[in-house]
């Protein structure tokens, strides 16, 4: 594996040694950091833990919790050769994938939020929770194909 160093980088290397895409992996690091934050804002909310701007300070923490490291083990950098950027634009492929994984999984936690409101606070059917952000999921990995990313 290559010559990265810190506890924090081992599955962004593993997921290089089997030949993912930084932005696929991106997608999913993306799709995690907004299921911490609505997890944690949801538990806040639960123990009737209340201040000023806690969503805003909960999602910039879990988000600096995440980037920085990548950015300061030079995982995400910011200039780039042409044929490592995402589409041959200059940007960071794995950034790119943080973002467009960020905005999916929100928006398929926004559906099921919907859903259930229009069923009277239930789910149409078991695990629908764990199964609405999937085709969001999908579209980002059809955008990425069709980019000639994956």
């Amino acid at each position: 594996m290559s010559g990265l160093h810190g506890r924090g980088s081992r599955g962004v290397e593993l997921s290089r040694w089997l030949g993912i895409d930084d932005s696929v992996t991106g997608l999913w690091i993306g799709g995690l950091t907004v299921s911490l934050i609505l997890w944690t804002i949801d538990w806040f909310n639960r123990k009737n833990i209340r201040f000023w701007g806690k969503k805003i300070i909960i999602a910039l923490g879990y988000y600096a919790l995440i980037v920085l490291p990548l950015y300061f083990l030079n995982i995400i950098r910011l200039s780039l050769p042409r044929y490592e950027t995402f589409c041959g634009c200059g940007l960071n492929k794995m950034l790119v994938g943080i973002v467009a994984g960020s905005i999916a999984f929100y928006i398929g936690a926004l559906t099921y939020d919907i859903l259930k409101e229009k069923n009277n606070g239930h789910a149409h059917f078991p695990f629908e929770k764990s199964s609405s952000p999937s085709p969001a999921r999908y579209f980002k990995y059809c955008v990425l194909f069709f980019n000639k990313v994956i």
